[in-house]
C-alpha cells in the first residue's frame, strides 16, 4: 500500500485525483501541513526534491519523489483503478488520462479563467466550442456505459471527473448541460460516491453561468501586482524581435500556467482575529503545556489561564455520521478540515475525536478560539467544512463544559450514544 506526503494548495483539482484514488485504494496519503504556494514550492529544499517547483508533488515514505498529478494518482491507486489485469483496459485508462490533460483541462481553463478574472479574455477564443465538443464525445461514450472503462470506477473516471469540476461549477448551467444527459448522470454518480465526497466538499452544480467582466481581471492584476500580466508583457517585448514560428499549442499552455500562478500569488490577507481584543490567554503557552505535559497538568493550566471575556469554547458535531464507513476514511475527514483551516491555528485549538468503529462511528470535538462568535465566518477560506458540523457555544463557567473539556482534551469516554473513544486529532 502506497504511503507518503502530498504537497498541494487547498481545492487543487489536480490534487483531487490522487486524494480520491487514495480513498478507494486505502493508500495513506498525508497532505503536507503549512504548505504556502509561491513560498514552500520555491524553497531550495522543495526544489531539490521537485526541480519543476510545481504541485501537486508527492514524496513517498521511502524518500522517493513524484510529480505530475496523473503519475501520483496512478501510484497511489490499486490494481482495479489502474484497469485490472487486462492490458487493453489498462491502456484505455491511460487513454482517458491523456485525453483529460490534453483536451479537457485546456478547454476548461480557457473558458472559465477569464470569467473568474484571473486571465484576460482571448479574442476569437474557441474554448466554449472546444468544451462542448468534448462533452459530446463523452456523452456518446457514456450512452451505453456506466463508467468510462469497464463496469467499475477507474482512474479514468476519477481524472476526467476532476478535470470537469470547473466547468460544472461555473459555466454549465442547467440549460447548457441539458444536452449532455449521459455525462450529467455519470458526473453526479461520481460526485456522490463516498470516496469522492470525502475529498470534494460542499460542491454545487452551476445554476447561473458566470459572465465575462473586464473589471475583474483589472482588479485581479491590481491585487497581484500583475503576475500574469508581467509574463505577457515580457513575452510581448520578446516577440518584437525577429523570431521563429512558435508551436501553436505552446501559447495557451503558457497563459494557463501564468493564470494559475497569478491566482495563487495573491497577497496574503490580514488575520481576521487581529481586529479582536488580545485578552490575556496565551495560546502558545497552553499549546506547549498540552504538548509536553500530562493532561493532569495541562488541563488545569488551561482553566487557570483561560480568558472567557475574549475567548470562547465551542462543541462541534459532524452532521452526517450515518455516512461514515471506514475509520481511516473518517480520520481523513478530520485531517482534511484541519489542513484547510491552517491559517486559524495561531488563534485556535481543538481536540476532535472519533468514537466507535468501522460503519458505526461519530465525529465530534471541542474547539477554543479568540472571540465570542463562530470563527469560521470570519474568512471565506475557513468555510469549506464548518457547515458539515452543528455548533454549540459552551458556557465556560459550567461544570458540564469542564467535564466535556476534560473528556475531549484527554481522549477518554464515549459519545452520547455510548460509542467508545477510538482515536483523536489535535488542531494546534
Amino acid at each position: 500500500m502506497a504511503t507518503g506526503t502530498l504537497y498541494t494548495y487547498p481545492e487543487n483539482f489536480r490534487a483531487y485525483k490522487a486524494l480520491i484514488a487514495a480513498q478507494y485504494s486505502g493508500a495513506q496519503v498525508k497532505v503536507a501541513e503549512n504548505f504556502v504556494f509561491g513560498e514552500t514550492n520555491k524553497s531550495a529544499e522543495f526544489l531539490k526534491k521537485f526541480p519543476s517547483g510545481k504541485v501537486p508533488a508527492f514524496e513517498t515514505a521511502e524518500g522517493k519523489y513524484l510529480s505530475e498529478s496523473n503519475a501520483i494518482a496512478f501510484y497511489v491507486a490499486n490494481e482495479q483503478l489502474r484497469g485490472g489485469k487486462c492490458p487493453l483496459a489498462q491502456a484505455e485508462v491511460l487513454q482517458w488520462l491523456s485525453y483529460a490533460d490534453n483536451e479537457i483541462v485546456p478547454a476548461s481553463c480557457s473558458w472559465v479563467f477569464p470569467l473568474l478574472g484571473i486571465m484576460p479574455q482571448q479574442k476569437n477564443s474557441t474554448a466554449k466550442q472546444d468544451a462542448t465538443a468534448i462533452l459530446s464525445v463523452l456523452n456518446n461514450k457514456l450512452l451505453n456505459s456506466t463508467f468510462l472503462v469497464g463496469e467499475r470506477i477507474t482512474l479514468a473516471d476519477i481524472v476526467v471527473f476532476s478535470s470537469l469540476l470547473h466547468l460544472y461549477q461555473y459555466v454549465l448551467e442547467p440549460k447548457v448541460r441539458a444536452e449532455f444527459g449521459n455525462v450529467n448522470r455519470w458526473f453526479v454518480t461520481i460526485l456522490n460516491q463516498p470516496q469522492v465526497k470525502a475529498v470534494v466538499k460542499n460542491y454545487t452544480l452551476c445554476e447561473t453561468a458566470l459572465v465575462f467582466d473586464p473589471k475583474k481581471y483589472a482588479e485581479f492584476i491590481g491585487k497581484t501586482g500583475g503576475a500574469s500580466d508581467k509574463k505577457q508583457q515580457a513575452k510581448a517585448k520578446e516577440e518584437k524581435k525577429p523570431k521563429e514560428e512558435k508551436k501553436k499549442e505552446e501559447k495557451p499552455k503558457e497563459e494557463l500556467d501564468a493564470a494559475e500562478e497569478a491566482l495563487l500569488a495573491e497577497p496574503k490577507s490580514k488575520d481576521p482575529f487581529d481586529a479582536m481584543p488580545k485578552g490575556t490567554f496565551n495560546f502558545d503557552d497552553f499549546k506547549r503545556s498540552y504538548s509536553n505535559e500530562d493532561e493532569s497538568v495541562s488541563i488545569p493550566y488551561f482553566w487557570q489561564k483561560f480568558d472567557p471575556e475574549n475567548y470562547s469554547i465551542w462543541f462541534g458535531e459532524y452532521k452526517y455520521n450515518d455516512e461514515l464507513s471506514k475509520v481511516f476514511m473518517s480520520c481523513n475527514l478530520i485531517t482534511g478540515m484541519f489542513q484547510r483551516l491552517d491559517k486559524m491555528r495561531k488563534q485556535a485549538f481543538a481536540s476532535v475525536c472519533l468514537f466507535g468503529e468501522d460503519n458505526n462511528s461519530t465525529i465530534s470535538g471541542v474547539w477554543v478560539w479568540r472571540g465570542q462568535d463562530l470563527a469560521f465566518t470570519l474568512s471565506p477560506d475557513w468555510q469549506i467544512d464548518y457547515d458539515c458540523y452543528s455548533w454549540k457555544k459552551l458556557d465556560a463557567s459550567s461544570e458540564e463544559t469542564k467535564k466535556l473539556v476534560q473528556q475531549y482534551f484527554s481522549w477518554t469516554g464515549t459519545d452520547k450514544d455510548g460509542r467508545k473513544f477510538n482515536q483523536g486529532k489535535i488542531f494546534k
